[in-house]
C-alpha cells in the first residue's frame, strides 16, 4: 500500500507541476512522470532494468502515432494558398485579441488565405507594417477535432535570412532551411505587443539593423509563404526527412520518422 500510494502521490506531484506557465517546474513535472513510470515496473521487480524498461516505454509512446497515422500521411509537393475567408475566430483561442493588437499596432490588414491537406486546415489573416519592415500572421489550424491558434511576425534582412518570431505550441515538423532564423517563444504569450517586442529583441541581439531589413510587398506575402514552403521541402528532401512518393507528394522516410519521434519527445518535456 506504502508503495501504491507513492505512486499515486508522484502522478498528482508530476500533474500539479506540468500545470505551471514557468518553464523549470513544466520540465521538472515531466522527469516526474518519467521517475513514475520508473517505479511502476520497479516496486512489483526489485528489477532496475524493469524500470527502466517502464521509463523507456513512456518516451516510446509517440511511435504508436508515427507509425498508424504519420506514416500514411501524404502531403502535396506544390500546395497553394488560396484566398478564402477565415472560419470563425471564435472558436479559437486568442485569435480575435491577436488581430486586434496588431491594427493597434499600425499593422495593415494584407488579407486573408489558407491551404489545405490530409485532413488538416490552415488560415492565415496577414497584417504587414512598413515602418517595422516585418509582416505578422495570425494562424489557425484545424485538424479533426484540434483546433488552436498561434501568432508569427517575420522579418527578411538584405541578405535573404528570415527572422521568424513565433508562439507555435508544438516544435517543427520539418527542419529549418539554414537561412531561417526561428525565436520560439511560450505557446501562453498570446499578447501581440509582446510578441513584437521579443522580436524586436531576437532582431537587436542578432545583430540585425533595421535599416538592413527589407519592406515587405503586401502583394507578395502569399507567394512568398508559399516560396519559403517549397524551400523547406526541398531542404528536407534532399537531407532524407521526407521522400517523394511518385504522385506529385511527398511522405516521411524512417529518418524523418525518428526526426519526428525527437520533436515529440521533445514537446512531451516542454509542453511549449
Amino acid at each position: 500500500m506504502r508503495e501504491t500510494l507513492i505512486v499515486i502521490g508522484l502522478l498528482v506531484l508530476a500533474a500539479a507541476l506540468r500545470s505551471y506557465r514557468l518553464t523549470l517546474p513544466r520540465k521538472l513535472g515531466a522527469m516526474v512522470f518519467v521517475a513514475t513510470a520508473f517505479l511502476i515496473l520497479y516496486f512489483p521487480t526489485r528489477s532496475i532494468w524493469a524500470g527502466i524498461c517502464g521509463a523507456g516505454v513512456w518516451l516510446l509512446l509517440p511511435w504508436v502515432e508515427l507509425l498508424t497515422r504519420v506514416r500514411r500521411m501524404r502531403q502535396p509537393l506544390d500546395n497553394r494558398l488560396q484566398r478564402r475567408s477565415l472560419p470563425n475566430p471564435a472558436f479559437f483561442p486568442n485569435a480575435p485579441e491577436a488581430a486586434s493588437a496588431m491594427s493597434e499596432a499600425g499593422f495593415e490588414h494584407a488579407g486573408d488565405c489558407g491551404w489545405e491537406w490530409d485532413g488538416m486546415k490552415q488560415s492565415f489573416r496577414l497584417f504587414w507594417h512598413p515602418e517595422e519592415r516585418a509582416v505578422a500572421a495570425v494562424c489557425l489550424c484545424e485538424q479533426s477535432d484540434i483546433v488552436y491558434s498561434f501568432i508569427a511576425v517575420l522579418s527578411r534582412d538584405d541578405s535573404g535570412r528570415l527572422w521568424r518570431t513565433t508562439n507555435y505550441p508544438f516544435s517543427p515538423t520539418l527542419k529549418c532551411p539554414p537561412h531561417v532564423r526561428w525565436n520560439h517563444v511560450p505557446c501562453h504569450r498570446n499578447c501581440f505587443h509582446q510578441i513584437l517586442r521579443d522580436h524586436r529583441a531576437f532582431l537587436a541581439c542578432s545583430g540585425v539593423l533595421k535599416e538592413h531589413l527589407r519592406v515587405p510587398d503586401p502583394e507578395e506575402i502569399d507567394s512568398d509563404i508559399e516560396r519559403e514552403m517549397r524551400i523547406e521541402i526541398d531542404h528536407n528532401l534532399a537531407l532524407g526527412i521526407i521522400r517523394l512518393t511518385g504522385d506529385g507528394n511527398f511522405e516521411y522516410s524512417l529518418r524523418g520518422l525518428v526526426f519526428l519521434w525527437g520533436q515529440f519527445v521533445k514537446d512531451m518535456v516542454r509542453l511549449c
